[in-house]
């Protein structure tokens, strides 16, 4: 799985992660947000997403195998709060699979911000 802004720049900014990882990485923000992604709908859970509040979203609520865009203001909307967590994550550095998510959001936050920038959005590979 790859996000990288969908400005044509095959040079710019991008983030990956194994499917795997992908899901690991959103299960660690859905915790972070106070909820378990796998008792969400379309995660083998029954709890509706309007249940839940979070300007991740976005990110949060899409299918894991790729495809799709997510619009620059959705982008926007996102960069605080992933800040605000991968600073957390960042202090809590004494944890090996916590230290690789905070830089995977560190990296993410970075495709985030050119995407916002450059008014393009996010794509999912």
């Amino acid at each position: 799985m790859i996000l990288f802004p969908g400005d044509g720049d095959t040079s710019g900014p991008d983030v990956g992660w194994s499917y795997g990882g992908f899901a690991a990485f959103r299960a660690r923000l859905a915790q972070a947000e106070g909820f378990t992604l796998s008792d969400m709908w379309g995660f083998g859970g029954e709890r509706p997403w309007n249940d839940v509040s979070t300007p991740l979203k976005p990110l949060l609520d899409r299918p894991d195998d790729g495809g799709g865009e997510l619009s620059a203001a959705e982008c926007a909307a996102m960069l605080a709060r992933l800040d605000a967590i991968t600073d957390e994550w960042r202090r809590q550095a004494d944890d090996p699979l916590l230290r690789q998510h905070a830089e995977d959001a560190g990296q993410l936050a970075v495709v985030l911000r050119r995407c916002v920038e450059k008014g393009v959005g996010l794509l999912f590979l």
